[in-house]
């Protein structure tokens, strides 16, 4: 490539992969859990029973299809054999074109939300616009609708729109919750605090969401010291870079 060229590809997989990647895949789980809050989303995940037998497996598949993209492109031979995969496995009548592009925004958006609020620095506006033009070819290649602004701030808006539309709890999402915040999170933390792993979890969440999830607050100490612990990395990182 010349020297020089802007690279929006080579930017969003910087970010993903190489500068931000333990916050991206927090955030990527994020965004998967996210759409627990939508009942047909939940109704979806709950009947095949893999999200609530084996959590950490299919987190770590998503994960491993969307960094692929990221980090190999769309147009490479691995590329196109997810986007395949993709459409193959997404290929059912209960899944529509919007239901997956509302996925896709989750997926594009929470890991750069929580990279903002959590990293060592804040995503930047050419990262901000590569995470766009990805999002964009990858919402091109699955044949999804897409009616944004031509910027990322426009599938944020979008996302923002569909959820006060169709946020709404289920009994799906209460046992997909279950077995993601016990399963999966408990999995990732230190066994002394296995116990508090839907607390810590909660935490992570925004109220539209716990609303959806049926979830309570977490009590203020167990906020407090997410929010401490948190802050301490962030500060460690930035201060290492």
């Amino acid at each position: 490539m010349t020297a020089g060229m802007y690279d929006p590809q080579g930017a969003f997989a910087r970010l993903v992969l190489e500068t931000m990647p333990e916050e991206s895949r927090v955030g990527l789980t994020l965004g998967f859990v996210r759409t627990f809050g939508i009942p047909a989303i939940a109704h979806v995940l709950g009947s095949t029973g893999r999200m609530t037998n084996e959590p950490r497996s299919r987190a770590k598949a998503t994960g491993v299809a969307m960094f692929g993209l990221i980090g190999q492109g769309l147009e490479s031979a691995e590329g196109r054999r997810i986007v395949e995969d993709l459409r193959r496995v997404h290929d059912r009548p209960d899944i529509t074109p919007e239901l997956m592009r509302y996925v896709l925004a989750c997926f594009t958006v929470c890991p750069l939300r929580f990279i903002d609020r959590h990293g060592h620095r804040s995503v930047t506006a050419e990262e901000r616009d590569a995470a766009y033009t990805f999002h964009l070819s990858l919402s091109d290649a699955l044949g999804l609708p897409d009616s944004t602004d031509g910027q990322l701030d426009g599938v944020e808006s979008w996302m923002s729109e569909y959820e006060s539309r169709h946020f709404a709890p289920s009994e799906a999402a209460r046992t997909l919750w279950e077995a993601t915040s016990r399963g999966l999170l408990a999995a990732r933390l230190p066994a002394p605090l296995a116990g508090l792993a839907p607390a810590v979890a909660a935490s992570l969440l925004d109220e539209p969401l716990r609303t959806a999830l049926e979830v309570r607050r977490p009590p203020a100490p167990v906020r407090t010291l997410v929010t401490y612990a948190l802050r301490a990395r962030a500060r460690s990182r930035r201060n290492a870079s």
